[in-house]
């Protein structure tokens, strides 16, 4: 049986693949389109998975949307009557639903096909509940879902047990923490679709001035729920505009100019940062924490069990994550790898194979829970390269040569690297810069001239293939402790946000200046965003406060007060750290790369930032060469192979 998974016409549009209860695909439409949180419907990432699961899309039993179009519709009238919102965003959002409803007939119109797949919609929030819990590995949770907005709710919670998930109670449109937040971070000036990450890494140099004012913006109910002061908010009525169809999502101005009177005036997106912008950051953040815990609590009290189902976009909130163990009285919390929408095609398609393992109706609110659907412990279902497509690219941009055993390459006319000549390799070729005997020295000039604008001139160049892992891990752990900077590129692409150690940039997390050396080289990102670490699973707790499995980088913990000064690169200003913990289990080569580093070092963990610029993290050998060549990257291991600049 195969289940297509889609989140489709929404910001970060993916789809994913499953083979006879087995998840064997997953990606993100914007890894393959190049634009940052892509919304539409995404044919890409669905050809990759069936790619990867040898079919096509003839032969899908299932397709399962997470969206539910009709559903809460008396609801939705009686909101129009009472609010009378312009005619105009009532007409986007009919639109948007109509594309969801009609997902399968776009995808025969694109593949030219009629498809024998029948078609499930699975309401957004029950989808968000279901890539959580039905992947965590409990017999029984808490299940909470906090977004933006989908399917008319902003928030759904509920108990997950062996028998399923109940969802028993939402909070409905207008209100939602996501809309709070996100208002706020466009009124600090940052007005791009999923900015939001950007005010977390902001807050912790604020102070918490403009509290008082901002809690009257949320109010907080005694059973956990919350209101905002629609006052001050104008996505319930105004034509607020929304993009989601084949483009990088927008959305419009969410609220009023009267929080220009609440909290003073806005900043515009290129205006400098002030100490009050920075604490509108802080603040912000402890309203979202005030009322995010207050549901986690009230959560608690209505299901006083150990475990926690946390998604939705707000669970990308990773500090207030890193605080459910301090706040709450759960003891073990379980997030997924993508935990925003993009998430929900895992969840669609996980709650269409439980009801159809125990013969159930896709219209009920029940997912029965089948073992061969959990846990699910890794991101990486992406793209992955063999080290012979990845040869036939550096071939193909000049960069080996037609042969290049026991060969040096050097460019007998820098004008024309169509001609260089093959020479024999002398032990008196220029050493690189970590003694390491180069099989090949190259130039970064491309056959094609065509391709020289993306390709600059460089001849310092050295290629070397390591089949060794032993040897590879070591001679890049080798790298980064002597501070150079690395792209490592290897495996399956991560499913979700994060660079997890197969699409990354690592650096020495000891060097207080190597996140002035990478915004410069590289990043060209604003200052105050810190910097993560990857950390060996077992080493956890001697370096931060808490214990716990973080496997896809989603929790903010406190680094231990005497560490902090040995890894300032990865220790923000408030003495945090958003820490991925790597296993030997899921991920062995990054694992042994870090293990590497440590054994040099006695610092068990790398700096790990995601492999781009200003760009969706890259996908294939192409977009990871061509980062690197047009940055000032010092190496790039792009699977077996290590290339590395000569100066």
């Amino acid at each position: 049986m195969t289940i297509l998974g889609l989140n489709a016409y929404h910001g970060d549009s993916a789809a994913c693949l499953f083979v006879d209860g087995k998840l064997v695909a997953a990606a993100e439409e914007e890894r393959f389109r190049r634009i940052k949180h892509w919304a539409g419907l995404p044919t890409q990432a669905i050809d990759y998975c069936l790619r990867e699961g040898g079919l096509t899309i003839s032969e899908i039993d299932h397709i399962a949307v997470n969206r539910k179009p009709g559903v809460n519709n008396l609801r939705r009238l009686l909101f129009v009557l009472r609010h009378r919102p312009d005619p105009r965003l009532m007409w986007q959002k009919v639109r948007n639903v109509r594309k969801a409803a009609t997902a399968k007939e776009a995808l025969e119109t694109h593949y030219g096909t009629s498809l024998r797949a029948e078609s499930h919609h699975i309401e957004h929030h029950h989808a968000h509940l279901a890539s959580a819990f039905l992947v965590s590995g409990f017999e029984e949770a808490a299940c909470l879902s906090v977004d933006g907005f989908g399917d008319f709710a902003s928030t759904s919670f509920g108990l997950g047990r062996a028998s399923g998930i109940e969802i028993d109670d939402r909070v409905y449109f207008p209100h939602s923490l996501g809309i709070f937040y996100s208002a706020v971070t466009q009124f600090i000036g940052f007005p791009h679709y999923g900015d939001e990450y950007k005010v977390m890494g902001l807050a912790p140099y604020g102070e918490p001035k403009f509290v008082r004012q901002m809690s009257g913006l949320v109010e907080i109910a005694n059973n956990g729920k919350f209101k905002l002061d629609l006052r001050y908010f104008r996505h319930h009525t105004a034509n607020v505009s929304y993009s989601w169809n084949n483009c990088p999502p927008e959305v419009g101005k969410l609220y009023r100019d009267e929080m220009a009177e609440l909290l003073g005036p806005p900043r515009d997106p290129d205006a400098p940062l002030e100490q009050r912008h920075k604490d509108l950051a802080r603040s912000a953040q402890i309203v979202y924490e005030e009322a995010f815990f207050a549901l986690l609590l009230a959560l608690h009290r209505r299901y006083p069990v150990p475990n926690l189902a946390l998604s939705g976009g707000c669970a990308m909130n990773s500090v207030a994550n890193g605080k459910v163990y301090l706040r709450t009285p759960f003891r073990k919390m379980y997030l997924p790898a993508a935990a925003g929408d993009a998430g929900g095609a895992i969840g669609a398609a996980a709650v269409v194979r439980a009801q159809l393992a125990e013969n159930r109706s896709q219209k009920s609110e029940i997912s029965v829970l089948t073992s061969d659907l959990r846990p699910l412990t890794s991101a990486y279902f992406g793209p992955h390269f063999s080290n012979d497509e990845i040869e036939d690219l550096l071939r193909s941009r000049g960069l080996l040569p037609s042969s290049s055993v026991g060969q040096a390459f050097l460019p007998a006319d820098p004008t024309n690297a169509g001609k260089s000549e093959r020479l024999p390799y002398s032990s008196g070729h220029p050493a690189s810069p970590l003694g390491i005997s180069p099989l090949v020295g190259l130039p970064a000039e491309p056959i094609d001239p065509g391709k020289r604008e993306h390709l600059p001139y460089n001849s310092n160049l050295f290629v070397v293939r390591i089949d060794d892992d032993a040897e590879l891990c070591e001679r890049t752990a080798r790298a980064i402790a002597e501070g150079l900077v690395v792209g490592w590129f290897q495996g399956r692409m991560e499913w979700g946000p994060r660079a997890l150690g197969n699409r990354s940039i690592l650096c020495d997390p000891r060097r207080a200046d190597i996140k002035d050396i990478l915004n410069a080289k590289i990043k060209r990102r604003e200052s105050f965003r810190p910097f993560a670490p990857s950390i060996l699973r077992e080493a956890v707790g001697a370096w931060f406060e808490q214990e716990d499995d973080v496997p896809f980088m989603m929790q903010v913990f406190q680094v231990r007060e005497e560490k902090r000064g040995l890894i300032p690169a990865v220790t923000h200003v408030d003495g945090s750290g958003r820490l991925q913990t790597v296993h030997r289990e899921t991920n062995p080569l990054y694992h042994e790369l870090i293990s590497k580093f440590g054994s040099m070092t006695s610092v068990p963990l790398v700096l790990n930032t995601s492999f781009n610029e200003n760009e969706p993290v890259v996908c294939h050998p192409e977009e990871a060469l061509d980062c690197f060549l047009r940055t000032r990257m010092d190496i790039l291991v792009l699977g077996s192979f290590f290339v590395e600049r000569k100066s």
